[in-house]
């Protein structure tokens, strides 16, 4: 069993306490690490790390930072194949998706040493006898807290924006699936990276969660995650003001109208309805299908979905490996139920699988929902698992209202050749991101955030390196200075 500890301070460290807690393999529910169980003292040892960290990193030129960014892009690149094994092993992620994931993870940093080297001062061409400029300051000690559908993934493109502006950070990872985190400190170990620059802890998300929050040592809190804990984390901040960007649920709206290219948008809808088993926060939430192709859509999405290969990640045939923790599929069975009491027509699925060897392991089928209405909890609920519930609509009028019927904004898709139409929808729509004739699409300079309880804050892009910074007006009195 592979070893793991925290990284605090430019050292490898255990908790105080000498506690660990056990990871499970999804795939199997085997112990696979027993990492540190760490708490409040090792919260404060990594804030002070970080405040120590912080003059000595904000004091480098841009032109520093960025080459130790592209250090650390250089060193992802060079362990791709262990960081795609540990995100199979302790996530459940198939081994072609984990590969690919890991494979784009050094982008990030390359785009965000790049971006940031003309991005910091703003000089305001001077006025009489004024002169002004704005200048743009790291916020100070960044606490990162991330999710466990893939915490690797968000801890880089959070970590690549705060660092490149001048900023510290503080990165709790999941509980059960922090390993690739883990794996990232020691990356970091070969760069020159300041000592305390970046610390990771590992423990219990509420104890740890809301001690960083709160925390009068940290300046800003960025976290993703379900909404409800957003709320959590958003309220132990308001105790120091701190600045908060979130990035929470989402009730995803794929709408198809009858005009649509059906066999694309079928593809694309259980491409991303069964993509790292359902387990990501922009897959689609609800299938709005005009009334004309309502049928024929269900039909052909329920035979495509029925193909998708469920099994063990390292299989290469397998297109969908285990969701990440039996609590998670229990939640997801539940909202099986709850749709079939509720009077939605079950298509497919809604069973977990038993035969050998998927008896073993956190397993879940694609499943469908069809003759879904708006307000059953299944088609207003996030579920985070491969399931679809599709819901009919008749005008464009109404699939807007339907839309926006909901307490959430991450994002949509509009199917339809009629482009007027598409660009119409895309203006209603209240979601952070609205893409026509594709969904999921991004990358480390296209921006990300929501609107409504999806959170709000920007990531990736320009937007995304802002979010870490403060905006200072400095003027004088030209006259005065000549004195």
């Amino acid at each position: 069993m592979q070893e793991f500890k925290m990284w605090i301070g430019g050292q490898y460290v255990a908790a105080e306490s000498g506690k660990t807690f056990k990871v499970y393999n999804p795939a199997n529910e085997e112990v696979i690490a027993e990492p540190p169980e760490g708490g409040i003292a090792e919260v404060n040892k990594a804030v002070a790390a970080a405040q120590k960290a912080w003059p000595v990193w904000r004091k480098k030129t841009q032109a520093e930072r960025s080459r130790v960014l592209l250090q650390i892009a250089e060193a992802l690149k060079a362990n791709v194949a262990e960081l795609a094994r540990l995100d199979t092993l302790d996530h459940g992620t198939s081994a072609r998706g984990a590969l690919m994931m890991a494979g784009g993870m050094a982008g990030d940093f390359e785009y965000a040493a790049r971006a940031a080297q003309n991005f910091m001062d703003e000089k305001i061409p001077a006025k009489g006898q004024n002169f002004n400029y704005f200048q743009r300051e790291p916020v100070g000690v960044c606490a990162v807290i991330v999710p466990w559908n893939a915490a690797l993934g968000v801890v880089i493109t959070k970590v690549s924006a705060a660092l490149a502006v001048g900023n510290t950070c503080v990165v709790k990872p999941p509980s059960c699936d922090c390993l690739t985190t883990l794996k990232f400190g020691e990356i970091l170990a070969g760069v020159d990276l300041p000592p305390g620059a970046l610390n990771i802890i590992t423990g219990p998300g509420g104890l740890i969660g809301d001690a960083l929050a709160s925390h009068p040592g940290v300046d800003m809190v960025t976290f993703t995650g379900s909404s409800e804990t957003g709320k959590a984390v958003m309220a132990a901040a308001s105790k120091t003001v701190k600045r908060l960007a979130l990035e929470l649920g989402g009730k995803n709206p794929f709408i198809v109208f009858d005009d649509a290219d059906l066999d694309t948008a079928v593809f694309k809808a259980v491409m991303t309805t069964c993509a790292n088993t359902g387990q990501i926060c922009a897959s689609p939430g609800r299938f709005y299908v005009q009334e004309k192709v309502y049928d024929e859509f269900v039909a052909k999405f329920t035979a495509a979905a029925s193909k998708v290969v469920v099994g063990d990640p390292n299989d290469p045939k397998a297109q969908m490996g285990p969701v990440v923790s039996a609590e998670h599929r229990a939640k997801i069975e539940s909202y099986y139920k709850i749709g079939v009491e509720e009077g939605a027509r079950l298509v497919l699925g809604g069973k977990r699988p038993t035969e050998p060897p998927l008896n073993k392991g956190y397993y879940v089928v694609p499943t469908v929902f069809a003759d879904v209405t708006q307000n059953m909890r299944i088609a207003r609920e996030e579920i985070f698992g491969p399931t679809a519930v599709i819901l009919k609509f008749s005008t464009e009028e109404q699939v807007i209202e339907y839309a926006n019927d909901t307490v959430f904004g991450l994002c949509a898709s509009v199917w339809c050749k009629d482009l007027p139409r598409a660009i119409r929808l895309a203006s209603e729509i209240r979601a952070g991101t609205i893409w026509i004739n594709d969904h999921m699409i991004k990358g480390a300079e296209l921006i990300w955030g929501g609107f409504k309880e999806s959170g709000f804050g920007k990531e990736n892009g320009i937007a995304g390196l802002e979010e870490y910074t403060q905006l200072k007006w400095i003027a004088f009195d030209l006259k005065e200075a000549k004195k």
